[in-house]
């Protein structure tokens, strides 16, 4: 469903509740007697963890809606690194969990693989898809450079130096996306725009975010785009220090400094998510397909706090250029290629 006005898409942490049993139950047989179990849904979290504030939390939150909502009984295994992702893997295949979600595109090869030898298994790759889908496997993306895109509109406005910054965890198309859609809504603004860029190569260290914030902080950057999992949470406490402003990114990230987090880049994990249990608990999941999620869905953009650190008139022109996008008038880069073409 489209949203009428961007900034009142924001995202809700929904807690868990008690299992409801109903049509999403599963029949087996204890006994000799049919007895009605509910489904289970299990997500395997990338490195940075299911608290990461970002990415893997989202995707949490939209499981525990469908527990919920829809009376799945669901669980999460985390992943400390990356050769967890496949034991992970086999761990719920042995529990005979109905559907394993694996959460960003670093999970890709393990759940190919996966797939590839529990053909009777579902799963789902959330962020990421592949050249031929596996027919046991749904895949998930989102336009993220859009609401980078917007992101970089309220960055490029609410500068006072003409210099702003991009952290991202590492060099991967997802973060990319991001940077470039960031840079090119604050080059629509400025096309003198000074953009600073780094990638950690982590998506886990907090330190390594603050101490590259801080720098770029020392050079002259006045607002800071983090794409990095937690290594965002070490930038915008360096925002915090240095009394400067930072952006959010996956969730509404402003309750980390409401002072000094202009907005957050969107992207709603949890709507996918939700999406996803609801077409299995309703026999309706196409698997081997891949769907793409963007602002005309609903699922990417800016928060309603935006409005709390900038001015309506900059939220208005933010506003009317996300329209633009909604009518296909506006497209924003995802690649360098794309970013340098629509720069020219």
């Amino acid at each position: 469903m489209k949203f009428k006005k961007l900034i009142a898409l924001a995202t809700t942490t929904v807690l868990s509740a008690s299992l409801l049993v109903g049509c999403s139950s599963k029949k087996t047989e204890t006994e000799g007697a049919k007895t009605d179990e509910p489904m289970t849904i299990a997500m395997i979290t990338d490195v940075a963890g299911v608290n990461d504030q970002s990415f893997n939390q989202s995707a949490w939150e939209g499981l525990q809606k469908a527990e919920k909502e829809l009376g799945v009984k669901v669980k999460y295994l985390e992943s400390k690194q990356d050769s967890d992702y496949a034991a992970n893997i086999e761990t719920l295949v042995d529990e005979g969990v109905d559907l394993i979600l694996g959460v960003g595109m670093k999970l890709a090869p393990s759940i190919q693989e996966g797939a590839d030898l529990y053909p009777e298994q579902k799963f789902a790759l959330i962020d990421e898809t592949y050249d031929k889908i596996p027919e046991n496997v749904k895949t998930v993306q989102f336009n993220s450079q859009e609401s980078a895109y917007l992101t970089g509109l309220v960055a490029g406005k609410m500068t006072k130096t003409n210099n702003i910054g991009f952290i991202g965890g590492m060099e991967l198309p997802v973060i990319e996306a991001f940077q470039y859609g960031y840079m090119a809504g604050a080059k629509a603004v400025n096309p003198k725009m000074d953009i600073q860029v780094q990638y950690a190569n982590s998506f886990t260290d907090q330190a390594k975010g603050k101490a590259i914030a801080n720098q770029m902080y020392s050079k002259g950057a006045d607002v800071i785009f983090t794409a990095g999992g937690d290594v965002g949470t070490g930038a915008i406490e360096a925002a915090k220090e240095n009394g400067k402003y930072a952006i959010g990114v996956d969730r509404d990230q402003s309750d980390l400094a409401p002072k000094n987090v202009l907005t957050s880049a969107i992207k709603r994990v949890d709507v996918g998510v939700f999406d996803i249990v609801k077409e299995l608990v309703d026999g309706k999941l196409q698997l081997g397909t891949n769907v793409i999620y963007g602002l005309q869905e609903g699922a990417v953009g800016i928060p309603e706090t935006t409005k709390n650190l900038v001015p309506q008139e900059i939220l208005d022109y933010v506003n009317a250029e996300a329209k633009k996008f909604e009518k296909g008038e506006l497209k924003a880069p995802k690649t360098e290629k794309e970013y340098k073409e629509m720069v020219k």
